[in-house]
C-alpha cells in the first residue's frame, strides 16, 4: 500500500519536486547583435537593404581596406535608434513596410500578406573578394563592378577598394611569370597582341609578347606574358627567348611564328637547332596586299595549291608556276614567297597531323582572341603591372578548360621522336 501511494503521485507534483532542486539563474546580458537577432520581427531586418547581414558585411569590408575604400551606402538620419534603427556611427535608411505604403495598399487590395519577401543572404567578405576578382578577370570595368555590387548587395565599393583587392593576386602573378618550365617543348607558338598603355603621361600602343607551348605530354601551356617597351620587335623577342632559357627550357623542336623580320635569328640565337615554321596565313595576307582586288581570288587559289600540296616537291612545282603566271604582274607578291620559302616549307617534312598543327599560328591566335575579348572594353592601362595582372587573371579563366592533350598526340609524338631522335629524351 505504501508503495502504491508513493507511485500514485501526480505528474505535477513530481515536476514541482524536480524544479525545487534547479538553481535560479538570473538572465545574463547579451551584446547588441544577439539582442537584435533575438527580437528580430521580420526577415527583412536580417537580409534587407539595411539588415543585420548587410551591416556586418559592410563593416568587414571597411576593416579589410585600411584606407577606407569600402563604405556602406549612406541614407537619411531620421531612422536611427529603436528596434529597426541603425546601430553605429554611420547613418542609413531602412525601408519599412507601413500601412500607408503603396506596397501594403496593393497587397491589401489583392487580399495577400504584405510581409516583406526575404532577400538573398549577404555573402562573406572572402566571397565578395572572389566575386570582385572574377568580374575583373572577365574584363568588367571598375564602374560596372561598383554598380553590380550596389544593385545586388547594396554595398558601395570604391575604385581604391577594387584595386586593393585585385592587387592581392600580384604575388601569384610574379610566381606564375617566373615559374620553372619544362626542359623540352616540341612545338612553341610566339605571337604578340597590342594594347594602349600610359607611360610618362602619354598613351602609346604597346606590344605584349605571348608564348604558348605544347609539352611532351601534348598539354598546352602559356609560358608567359611580357609587356614590351613599344611596338613588336625582334630585339625584345630575343629577351623573351632568353627568359625561357633561364627558366629551364633547353630545347624547342619547332617554333611557329609570323613574318616579323629578324624573328628567326632571335630564336636561333638562343636555340640554334630549332626549326622555324612561318605562318602560311600571315604570308598569304601579306602577299595579297600587293594584288589588285579583281585578281585576288585567282591569285589566292594558286597560293592555296602551293601550301596544300602533298609533298615539298609538288609545292615547289606549284610555286614555279606561280612565278611564271604572276611574276611580271605582281613581282613583290611572288618574290615574298620565294624569299621565305625555306621557313614556309618546314611543314612538308611532317605528316598531315603535325603539318596541320604547325602551318599556322592559329593555336596562339585563338588564345589571343580570348584575351582581346577581356581587354576590349578597357581604355589605356595605367601601368605595365595592371596589364600583367589582368592578363594573368584572364589566362587563369581561359586555361581552366585545357585539361586534355592535343588530338592524336600519341601518333604525333612518335613521329617527332623519329624526326628528333638525337634530341628526344629517353
Amino acid at each position: 500500500m505504501k508503495s502504491k501511494q508513493r507511485s500514485g503521485g501526480s505528474d505535477g507534483d513530481r515536476a514541482a519536486g524536480r524544479d525545487s532542486y534547479l538553481p535560479i539563474v538570473s538572465p545574463q546580458p547579451t551584446d547588441s547583435g544577439e539582442q537584435e537577432i533575438i527580437r528580430m520581427p521580420s526577415a527583412d531586418d536580417l537580409f534587407g537593404r539595411d539588415g543585420l547581414m548587410a551591416r556586418l558585411v559592410a563593416g568587414a569590408l571597411e576593416r579589410m581596406v585600411a584606407e577606407g575604400g569600402v563604405r556602406r551606402e549612406e541614407g537619411g538620419r531620421g531612422d536611427q535608434g529603436g528596434k529597426h534603427g541603425r546601430q553605429g556611427k554611420r547613418a542609413g535608411s531602412l525601408e519599412r513596410l507601413s500601412d500607408e505604403s503603396p506596397r501594403a495598399a496593393a497587397a491589401e487590395q489583392m487580399g495577400r500578406d504584405a510581409s516583406p519577401v526575404p532577400k538573398p543572404v549577404q555573402p562573406s567578405t572572402s566571397e565578395l573578394e572572389e566575386q570582385i576578382v572574377n568580374l575583373y578577370a572577365r574584363g568588367v570595368s571598375t564602374r560596372d563592378i561598383q554598380e553590380t555590387l550596389r544593385d545586388i548587395y547594396h554595398i558601395e565599393v570604391t575604385p581604391t577598394a577594387i584595386s586593393t583587392i585585385t592587387d592581392r593576386v600580384w604575388v601569384q602573378v610574379e610566381a606564375w611569370q617566373s615559374r620553372p618550365l619544362a626542359a623540352i617543348y616540341p612545338i612553341v607558338y610566339l605571337d604578340a597582341i597590342h594594347l594602349k598603355l600610359r607611360r610618362d603621361g602619354r598613351v602609346a600602343n604597346t606590344a605584349v609578347y605571348i608564348v604558348l607551348g605544347v609539352d611532351l605530354e601534348g598539354q598546352r601551356d602559356v609560358l608567359g606574358h611580357w609587356v614590351g617597351d613599344g611596338g613588336e620587335g625582334a630585339n625584345f623577342w630575343l629577351s623573351v627567348v632568353s627568359d625561357l632559357q633561364a627558366r629551364g627550357v633547353h630545347d624547342i623542336f619547332i617554333a611557329c611564328v609570323d613574318g616579323l623580320p629578324g624573328f628567326k635569328s632571335a630564336i636561333q640565337a638562343i636555340f640554334p637547332c630549332t626549326l622555324v615554321q612561318r605562318c602560311v596565313i600571315h604570308q598569304l595576307r601579306h602577299s595579297l596586299g600587293y594584288v589588285t582586288w579583281k585578281d585576288r581570288k585567282a591569285f589566292a587559289s594558286d597560293l592555296m595549291a602551293i601550301y596544300a600540296a602533298p609533298t615539298r616537291e609538288a609545292a615547289e612545282m606549284k610555286l614555279y608556276r606561280l612565278g611564271d603566271k604572276w611574276g611580271k604582274t605582281y613581282a613583290i607578291a611572288v618574290r615574298s614567297w620565294e624569299n621565305s620559302w625555306e621557313d614556309l616549307a618546314t611543314m612538308f617534312d611532317y605528316a598531315t597531323d603535325i603539318r596541320r598543327l604547325i602551318y599556322t599560328t592559329n593555336l596562339v591566335e585563338g588564345y589571343n582572341g580570348l584575351i582581346r575579348r577581356v581587354i576590349r572594353n578597357k581604355g589605356a592601362f595605367p601601368s605595365a603591372e595592371a596589364v600583367r595582372k589582368l592578363l594573368y587573371l584572364a589566362n587563369r579563366n581561359i586555361t581552366r578548360s585545357w585539361t586534355k592533350p592535343m588530338m592524336n598526340w600519341a601518333t604525333m609524338l612518335n613521329q617527332l621522336a623519329i624526326r628528333f631522335q638525337d634530341r628526344f629524351p629517353t
